[in-house]
């Protein structure tokens, strides 16, 4: 294969860091850049992140980093290289805990929101396709914002507004954009066609009949997750390594002219080259870039706060690092970084691309969340690897995280527990040997609880008991065919997983969802299954916003979707009943439409069913 091909795909699949937003506002005084603040945005609580004495500091660091991963082929060797599992292969699991031992852990955690979304944390929205707000109902299709009154006996269509860039060419975004919706604004998201560039649009509908856009602005950055924390917008922007105009060898020595040229074309980037960027200007003050003293992959991640009430005044905050793992609680936000990735994105937000690779040691930078306001607080490692967002978790000051092997562990995962001890992350407690030889697929976290789910050849479902976060016990485990990607609780007792199902050789055969009883967590038990089609797929697996569960229905609705050359997706209508679940499929869309399905629960009692070109409510 062509090195320089190679090279262009690694340099292009590269995701960078994730940060948190703060003290910065558009349109400041730029003659003011190099000036030192007296008290800097960033309240650095160690030296694991350190704020650079100028901007002529801050550049010479981005280059001084990039010289060492530029090659006669521009970014990197064109070489991948995976790090193998390792470990002793016969290792055992850990033993289980008796009841008698440990007091019961509950799944008491509630994940419902008002906005229609399935969230990983209630308290904190997530943007989506969808929002709703009683009898109004907002989604985004093909660039356009959509406002329906759902209170009568059909959806009603009272407006259409079409979005464009700051520059007011049409958005061009697929699967065409996500919103938050607060205070009667939307603020909506869209990507440019090459994914490098976010439009963050504010509208107000406080007449929904008739939308006004109250402010519009391109910035060059990928939006990789957005959230809301009561009115405040957080949006994190990643920005991936510079695209220069590398030379390629040529000739006997081209080897090292090129490596010569390269290095030179590093050296003379500006810092518009390394931040997002508004009309060219960086969105950050320079000392509100934080550098990483850790060895980690070079990037750079912002975060903007904002209220749409003011969408014009906005604070930033970054940090130099290349991770696409983030993770927001009420009052935390956590940044996992890692070494260099080499995995895809795709144009959905917050959708799970597990990466490929890893450096060993994950480095975790905790920032305290106060109003729009956010300080750096604490920081620490682990060793292993953090597949996703829902492998962290945060509640009663313990954060928890589930890792998988990396070159510095065994063949095993593991669930931690860390505390914040002045400004450092420590270990508080730990459960080693989870699936030996085998990955995470799914992980649940209730106040007390973590369910994991691993697979190679077989789905063992760990429930762990988090009662003492200093002395974290593996309480049963349950092994069956197949494997949940997306777990979700029914309450105390019950538990549902979508995911595949799978041969006793470990080969997939199509999608499936999964009824567990844990009133008992030393003996959890698979109570019912629904096995889809061969070769379908769960929506949910790779985007939890496709699960909805209406409570009081007892019913569970989720996407399933089948076929590669053309697609058809269903709703599946899984009803539960004292220990049984039984299932009527819907055929709702078709094509790549399939990914956008979302089925809302209203105020009403109702639930709209949105497919790519129609809302109607579903028939229950």
């Amino acid at each position: 294969m062509d090195p320089r091909r190679i090279t262009a795909t690694l340099a292009a699949a590269t995701t960078l860091a994730a940060a948190v937003g703060v003290g910065y506002a558009l349109g400041h005084d730029e003659g003011a850049r190099d000036v030192p603040p007296s008290a800097p945005p960033i309240a650095l609580a160690n030296a694991d992140l350190t704020t650079p004495s100028s901007c002529e500091d801050l550049l010479d660091s981005y280059i001084e980093r990039a010289l060492d991963q530029v090659g006669p082929y521009g970014w990197g060797s064109g070489i991948v290289a995976f790090d193998s599992m390792g470990g002793d292969a016969e290792a055992s699991s850990p033993s289980a805990v008796s009841g008698a031992e440990r007091s019961i852990a509950k799944t008491t955690r509630n994940t419902s929101n008002e906005s229609g979304t399935n969230v990983q944390e209630l308290g904190v929205d997530e943007s989506d396709v969808v929002k709703v707000s009683g009898s109004l109902l907002l989604r985004m299709r093909d660039g356009e914002l959509l406002a329906y009154d759902v209170s009568g006996d059909a959806p009603d269509l009272l407006s259409t507004t079409r979005l464009d860039d700051a520059r007011g060419n049409d958005w061009i975004g697929d699967p065409g954009g996500e919103l938050v919706f607060v205070a009667g604004r939307a603020v909506v998201l869209g990507s440019s066609s090459d994914g490098l560039s976010t439009t963050v649009t504010t509208v107000d509908l406080s007449d929904p009949t008739s939308p006004s856009i109250a402010d519009a602005t391109t910035i060059r950055g990928r939006a990789s997750a957005v959230r809301l924390h009561g009115d405040v917008v957080r949006i994190v922007l990643q920005n991936g390594l510079p695209e220069l105009d590398f030379s390629y060898p040529d000739g006997t020595f081209g080897q090292i002219r090129s490596r010569m040229r390269n290095r030179a074309l590093v050296r003379e980037t500006t810092l518009s080259d390394w931040l997002p960027t508004v009309d060219g200007e960086p969105v950050a003050d320079c000392e509100d870039v934080a550098v990483p003293d850790d060895d980690v992959a070079l990037g750079t991640t912002t975060v903007l706060a904002f209220d749409p009430a003011s969408p014009t005044t906005r604070s930033a905050t970054a940090v130099a690092t290349d991770s696409d793992t983030s993770y927001f609680s009420t009052d935390r936000f956590y940044l996992a970084a890692s070494g260099p990735q080499w995995g895809s994105w795709g144009d959905c937000m917050d959708c799970r691309f597990a990466p490929v690779g890893d450096s060993g040691t994950t480095p975790i930078y905790a920032f305290a969340l106060d109003g729009a306001d956010a300080t750096y607080v604490a920081s620490g490692e682990v060793e292993g690897t953090i597949a996703d967002r829902w492998s962290m978790d945060a509640v009663g000051g313990s954060l928890r995280v589930a890792v998988g092997p990396s070159s510095e562990t065994g063949n095993f995962n593991s669930v931690l527990t860390l505390r914040e001890d002045g400004s450092d992350l420590v270990e508080d407690g730990r459960v080693d040997d989870l699936g030996v030889d085998e990955q995470i697929k799914a992980v649940r976290w209730f106040d007390d609880l973590a369910i994991v789910v691993t697979f190679r050849q077989t789905d063992p479902l760990y429930a762990i008991d988090l009662t003492d976060p200093a002395d974290p016990r593996l309480m049963g485990e349950l092994k069956i065919p197949g494997f949940s990607e997306y777990l979700h609780p029914l309450g105390e007792h019950r538990l549902i997983g979508v995911g595949q199902d799978a041969s006793a050789q470990g080969m997939t055969r199509g999608a499936q969802a999964a009824l567990f009883d844990v009133t008992d967590l030393t003996a959890p038990r698979q109570l019912a299954v629904v096995r889809y089609p061969k070769q379908s797929q769960a929506g949910a697996g790779l985007d939890p916003r496709q699960f909805t569960w209406l409570p009081e229905q007892r019913v569970a609705l989720t996407v399933v979707s089948q076929g590669w050359t053309g697609t058809t997706g269903w709703v599946s209508v899984l009803s539960l009943d004292d220990g049984s679940m039984t299932n009527r499929m819907v055929e709702v869309e078709h094509g790549t439409d399939v990914a956008d399905v979302r089925l809302v629960p209203l105020a009403s009692g109702q639930v709209a069913l949105v497919t790519g070109e129609d809302v109607s409510f579903f028939a229950l």
